[in-house]
């Protein structure tokens, strides 16, 4: 795409502008690092555009922390207080997600059952539109291991209303999900310092 301009331009009947603002389903998989790292890059866009946004946090533990989470609170809260940039909504499903009272994730088959509530959340917000960037990180594993059914989650995802764009992040993303992607970007693992022997710091991998 040379100067950013594509190499191929469908005759679709839209317009310039109309393909250009139409919604993304963004997939980031693969082995290597940086998947959740490059989607919330590509939420900080989203935020100084003035877009909402809803990060919903599938699978890791509550224990773990991660860097982006209290900037992106922050950033929330900047919006309340000045108008800037645009309001932050994070859920995590490793601590029960926050509209959900009861404790569900004290076994398999609670995760699993709170991976459903997160999606059956995730649909009611596309259908009322919440947010205009939705981050889903790491829902490739409840698909992966049969929580949340694959067929329906495209099914939603391209029936989607107004021009919400979604990121899902994590490895081994279902073949079905990457032929629904605008755009698919796979990590691959070329050297990590864990190949060393060096576990994972702060600053950069949280």
């Amino acid at each position: 795409m040379p100067q950013g301009q594509p190499l191929y331009v469908p005759d679709d009947g839209l317009t310039t502008r109309q393909r250009r603002n139409r919604p993304l389903l963004i997939v980031h998989t693969g082995h290597g690092k940086g998947k959740t790292t490059a989607a919330f890059g590509l939420a900080l866009r989203a935020w100084n555009a003035g877009w909402p946004i809803g990060v919903f946090q599938f699978v890791k533990s509550a224990k773990w922390k991660i860097g982006e989470e209290p900037v992106f609170k922050t950033l929330g809260a900047l919006h309340e207080q000045t108008g800037q940039g645009a309001p932050v909504a994070w859920h995590k499903m490793g601590e029960g997600w926050s509209w959900i009272q009861r404790d569900l994730h004290s076994d398999p088959e609670m995760q699993a059952e709170n991976a459903r509530a997160g999606w059956e959340r995730i649909k009611q917000d596309l259908a009322a539109e919440t947010y205009r960037l939705y981050l889903l990180d790491e829902f490739t594993y409840p698909m992966k291991w049969g929580w949340v059914d694959v067929t329906e989650v495209v099914e939603v995802l391209h029936d989607r209303p107004g021009t919400q764009h979604v990121i899902i992040t994590g490895r081994g993303a279902a073949p079905e999900l990457l032929d629904a992607a605008d755009l698919v970007t796979e990590m691959t693992k070329v050297k990590h310092p864990m190949d060393a022997g060096q576990k994972g710091q702060r600053g950069i991998e949280w």
